[in-house]
């Protein structure tokens, strides 16, 4: 094989682009892209049923999004095409050939009925289902009575006895399988589509991959990979299997502990850099305490030697805190451009405003650039400013406007008000007017106020908020609380 390491990424498109998926495209990238080496997109598509288009495109556009790019397979071309298993049916004919006339395959006409009530039976007996051998060795006149009832053959490969598969695996060590375990198993399907064992193998050796890196719970099939690479005389590449995601729970990751796909994170409003950095982290130790990797710094600090056998915990917290400090990069515009989508399908933007409301809206989208992980939050940050309405949050922010000197303080606001220009130096300057004219501490003038006119203990400086606002705004809200 050649010494540039080549990887791929195989995904199968059945749906939408899972977050342990973009793990394992992430990790076989910065392999390549740390040694000078290639990628190679390749499309799974041998499940007929569940396979789509659209799933590829999904797939496809989040790698894009991401910021992978490849260097072989489905759009960009290469030498080593087509770059779709269902596109290559001749390629794995050809090899099925060679081994059914070799007699390492054979065609087996089992039912599905047949072979169920056969697990049925091992299990029973407390044994691991396997095929157990019904066709292995067929007459011709078994053959032609098969044939005559209208079966359809598999065909499936002839697993050697009494033999042990050592898999030489990056991450894991040597892992050794028994062959007596594995039972022969089926390599092409009753209607002429390899199963992916058997096309894997094919693909991955004619694509001059070297390097193998996926999921941990890939590992099983490997067993039955190497006894297809020996079989056809091709040499194995280097495996090595990443660990699980599990939830914070330490469960295997499901629906139940958030957003599972690429694109969810997307229109949540997750950063491609902040997704990025949190999925390296998964699994793969850094050899230093940094823990914000650009792109860049990721490729240059990657190494397999680094990546942990146990499983990865997919803490959203964390996800949450390394993607805000993505988000505290952009710039005003930038993070105006970030918010939008957001804004408008909150219904606090309808894409026709004028020039003079567009730069308050930026103004106000910005109240939120220090305080928000992802761009989803930012219109429940601003909401106070598109509502007429607003109450107290909880019980603690109502018992603020019921103290004595309330009333005092927010007609005395209301009068100070008036006599200004709305800026934040002014608003600073009129707070403590109002506590010179009250007679009271800063607290007891600034929390009523921020109460009144938010609802909310706590957010944006009043300085950004009441210019925001506008004086007509806020004096409407506290006429409400004081009548």
């Amino acid at each position: 094989m050649s010494e540039e390491i080549r990887v791929r990424f195989a995904p199968s498109p059945t749906g939408p682009f899972h977050i342990g998926g973009a793990r394992s495209a992430l990790f076989n990238y910065l392999l390549a892209r740390k040694t000078g080496g290639k990628m190679i997109l390749r499309i799974e598509d041998t499940d007929l049923e569940r396979s789509s288009r659209e799933s590829e495109e999904n797939i496809k556009a989040a790698l894009k999004w991401l910021g992978m790019d490849w260097d072989e397979g489905v759009d960009v071309g290469g030498p080593n095409g087509p770059y779709r298993q269902t596109e290559r049916l001749d390629i794995y004919r050809k090899y099925t050939e060679q081994l059914l006339a070799e007699g390492k395959a054979y065609y087996c006409y089992c039912t599905d009925e047949e072979l169920e009530a056969e697990r049925q039976a091992l299990s029973a007996k407390g044994q691991m289902p396997r095929y157990m051998g019904h066709c292995h060795n067929l007459t011709p006149e078994q053959v032609a009575e098969y044939k005559a009832q209208g079966r359809k053959p598999t065909v499936r490969f002839r697993v050697p006895a009494d033999q042990q598969i050592v898999v030489h695996d990056l991450v894991r060590g040597d892992v050794v399988f028994d062959s007596n375990g594995i039972g022969d198993f089926v390599i092409v399907k009753s209607d002429g589509i390899p199963t992916y064992n058997y096309a894997v193998v094919i693909d991955d050796h004619l694509m001059k991959i070297n390097h193998v890196i996926r999921a941990e719970e890939h590992l099983s099939n490997t067993p039955r990979q190497c006894l297809v690479y020996d079989a056809l005389g091709f040499e194995k590449p280097t495996f090595g299997h990443i660990s699980l995601i599990l939830g914070k729970d330490h469960t295997k990751m499901s629906k139940r502990h958030g957003a599972t796909s690429v694109d969810q994170y997307r229109q949540l409003g997750y950063l491609p850099a902040g997704i990025n950095n949190f999925l390296a982290l998964l699994g793969w130790a850094p050899n230093s305490e940094q823990e914000i990797f650009s792109m860049e710094e990721l490729v240059k600090a990657f190494s397999m030697d680094h990546v942990a056998k146990n499983p990865a915990v997919f803490d959203i917290d964390k996800l949450n805190f390394i993607n805000q400090h993505y988000v505290r990069q952009l710039d005003g515009e930038a993070f105006f451009e970030f918010a939008k989508p957001h804004m408008l399908a909150a219904g606090f933007m309808d894409g026709s405003e004028t020039p003079e409301k567009l730069a308050w809206l930026k103004r106000v989208v910005w109240t939120s650039h220090e305080h928000v992980c992802y761009g989803a939050q930012i219109p429940d940050y601003v909401k106070m400013y598109f509502t007429e309405e607003v109450a107290p949050e909880d019980a603690e922010a109502a018992a603020l406007l019921q103290g004595e000197t309330v009333p005092k303080v927010l007609r005395t606001f209301v009068e100070e008000l008036d006599k200004i220009e709305l800026d934040g130096a002014n608003v600073k300057a009129l707070f403590k007017t109002v506590q010179k004219l009250t007679g009271l501490k800063g607290k007891d003038v600034f929390m009523p106020v921020r109460v009144a006119l938010t609802g909310n203990q706590h957010g944006p400086e009043m300085t950004e908020i009441i210019p925001l606002f506008g004086k007509e705004k806020c004096k409407a809200r506290i006429a409400k609380i004081i009548g």
